[in-house]
């Protein structure tokens, strides 16, 4: 799963391949800004044939968060 996130952050939006990792934070590291976020929600939904929830869009600090949050859904 986190190679998927990290290619549609590198092939997306442009982030440096280098600075994704688990870790890195989506706005401070990546700076991915809220548009972007949105941008990311919808691909990942697209991708993945998911449907993410709203409330759940402010637990996504770090590449992790979204990492977790996806593997979870496809349980």
């Amino acid at each position: 799963m986190f190679e998927k996130i990290k290619e549609i952050l590198v092939e997306e939006m442009q982030v440096d391949p280098e600075n994704v990792t688990m870790e890195a934070e989506l706005v401070n590291d990546l700076g991915v800004n809220s548009l972007e976020l949105a941008d990311l929600i919808l691909l990942c939904e697209e991708k993945f044939d998911i449907e993410i929830n709203d409330e759940d869009i402010h637990k996504f600090i770090t590449v992790a968060d979204v990492v977790v949050y996806l593997e979870n859904l496809s349980k």
